[in-house]
């Protein structure tokens, strides 16, 4: 039985993972911590890490000060850590990366294996591709997403570029700019609107045809069930740095 510390507890996806946990026979909600002192059900929560009379894997769906916090209070005192939030800073990301010296540390912007399985997907496609197709990323999310473009949309391009060599050039407005489309180009667009959960589409645009790799959330349930499984493959791991990659590594290999 795997023991899991919820940061952000009350919001929409904590309280997604706290029922999506409920249900499994393979984990628990031991605490959660969030702004305020209260219950969750039976769950108890703290507004502070240090608060804590248990260990566990912490999942962390905050804010970026609470994924660093988390991090932190992760790596002192050797509990894994999820880390879901989006929109952090490079340099939040580098402490990140730094706390996984010392515990194990899970780290990715969309928890979703399907949107995984795209980006790993939308790799290949530039492997193959790549050089003779232009490549757009679309992503669509409700009204209040506060970061745009997405964190995933910048995974999506990050995998594609570090496949190409590094040699495109993000895109995000070509409306101050009257000329033709470059080669190097790597368009990126934000749609915002009503409650969209997310949808993410990569265009391969090629002279005569176009390859479309189109990934579409119809509930938060499916982020949730990334983060359990992250979970779950974290336990017990040794000091790192992990990624969706690690986990999907087996799943993936004989596609």
């Amino acid at each position: 039985m795997t023991d899991i510390i919820l940061q952000g507890i009350y919001g929409r996806m904590g309280r997604t993972l706290a029922e999506k946990i409920a249900a499994r026979s393979d984990c628990r909600v031991v605490a959660g911590v969030d702004r305020e002192a209260g219950q969750v059900g039976a769950i108890p929560v703290y507004t502070d890490f240090a608060q804590l009379p248990c260990r566990g894997v912490i999942i962390d769906f905050s804010a970026p000060a609470g994924a660093v916090a988390a991090a932190r209070y992760g790596a002192e005192n050797g509990l894994p850590c999820v880390i879901c939030s989006t929109g952090l800073t490079a340099e939040q990301e580098a402490e990140l990366k730094a706390a996984g010296a010392r515990t194990a540390i899970f780290r990715s912007a969309n928890m979703s294996l399907g949107v995984n399985v795209l980006i790993e997907l939308a790799r290949r496609a530039t492997r193959v591709l790549g050089g003779e197709f232009d490549i757009e990323i679309v992503e669509k999310h409700h009204r209040n997403k506060l970061d745009a473009p997405s964190g995933t949309a910048l995974m999506i391009a990050d995998a594609i570029n570090e496949e190409a060599g590094g040699r495109y050039e993000y895109v995000y407005d070509r409306t101050q700019v009257r000329q033709q489309r470059g080669a190097q180009e790597l368009g990126i667009s934000a749609v915002r609107g009503g409650g969209i959960v997310g949808e993410h589409e990569v265009l391969f645009c090629g002279p005569e045809e176009v390859l479309t790799l189109q990934h579409s959330a119809g509930s938060r349930g499916v982020f949730a069930d990334g983060a359990v499984q992250a979970a779950l493959f974290l336990a017990g791991q040794a000091p790192g740095y992990y990624t969706m990659s690690d986990l999907l590594r087996g799943r993936l290999s004989c596609v």
